[in-house]
């Protein structure tokens, strides 16, 4: 069983048990959240498509961690100017472990 999610702007698949990382929600760390984008729920040959959500359906999620990602680091520089700007930037992630999904 899996079901398609939509959070932070980004659509990500998910099955139960397991281990997501998505844009920052604002819910501590041991609490659960319930989220209830879900564009497509597909158990088997039983196929669920939202229009553009599935009426009904929410998928259970556990917080385990708040966290940054990985610097990435933005560069910018113009030859023979010396025009040269380094900047970096650490995108906070929420990480989610995956109860349950509900129609």
């Amino acid at each position: 069983m899996y079901a398609i999610i939509e959070t932070g702007g980004k659509q990500y698949r998910v099955s139960p048990g397991e281990t997501i990382e998505v844009e920052k929600l604002n819910v501590p760390v041991g609490e659960q959240v319930l989220l209830d984008r879900v564009l497509l729920v597909a158990d088997g040959d039983d196929v669920k498509v939202g229009q553009p959500l599935v009426e009904g359906a929410s998928v259970r999620a556990h917080v385990l961690g708040q966290d940054r990602h990985r610097k990435v680091i933005v560069f910018r520089y113009r030859a023979a100017q010396r025009y040269r700007r380094k900047k970096g930037h650490r995108q906070p992630l929420t990480r989610l472990r995956i109860d349950a999904i509900e129609l």
